[in-house]
């Protein structure tokens, strides 16, 4: 029962639990806060690391106990707070691990297959901060999801592959493994190819023409000004 005492005639009773409830409340309110500025602040890093760096500890797992440990499913075996903390730098460690894989590997092929960096103008870059960071999270934090889950996944499945019996057999995890490993890759050339042709948008050097020009259609405008100029001076 909630506890009173008298007042004044002109205030009446007041209840003196209403200011004790009205602190339990306050840090309920900070504690959403926080949780969504830590979410939106950190995405990027937990979609572009930390997931991929998971799935890869999640397919070491088969060969040590203390890592099945630290996923247990099982409530009664869940993580302490520890564990979980060693999971979470753990899976960061290894998702960095994997982006320089990925930065031997994925990088290199969609290099030698046309997808390579632009030449950017970056003394263009002052005002337009705000709009590089922009394609930055929409596109390349995606392509970092995507290829270092296609290097991320590769391992789970060796992983599975030297773990298994008979370890020749065939299932549908193998045949789910080379389907998930063909969107990851399309997925991870697409973001990059838009990443590539923004920025390049945002960016463009200086005789590429018009900033939504194509490079090519660019290039080939400047040959044909460049003819033009030379011819007139022939002329003359």
């Amino acid at each position: 029962m909630a506890r009173h005492r008298p007042g004044n005639a002109s205030h009446g009773f007041r209840d003196l639990d209403a200011p004790k409830n009205r602190l339990a409340r306050r840090p309920r309110l900070r504690y959403r806060r926080l949780v969504k500025n830590v979410t939106s602040n950190n995405f990027g890093v937990l979609i572009a690391y930390l997931v991929p760096g998971a799935t890869a500890l999640w397919g070491l797992s088969s060969f040590s106990p203390s890592l099945r440990a630290w996923f247990a499913a099982n409530p009664t075996d869940a993580p302490t707070i520890s564990g979980f903390l060693y999971l979470t730098l753990a899976s960061l460690a290894v998702g960095m691990t994997v982006t320089a894989i990925r930065w031997v590997f994925v990088d290199l092929v969609h290099a030698a297959t046309g997808l390579k960096a632009p030449d950017l103008d970056f003394s263009q870059l002052p005002g337009k901060v705000d709009a590089f960071n922009l394609l930055i999270e929409i596109h390349y934090r995606h392509y970092l999801f995507y290829s270092n889950a296609l290097v991320a996944t590769a391992i789970t499945w060796i992983c599975h592959r030297i773990s298994s019996q008979p370890p020749c057999q065939i299932t549908w995890i193998d045949l789910g493994f080379v389907v998930l490993e063909a969107i990851f890759f399309r997925t991870s050339r697409d973001t990059l190819q838009k990443y590539h042709q923004r920025t390049l948008q945002l960016l463009v050097p200086i005789g590429h023409g018009d900033p939504g020009e194509r490079p090519d259609v660019a290039n080939q405008k400047a040959r044909e000004q460049k003819d033009g100029s030379a011819k007139l001076t022939d002329e003359q």
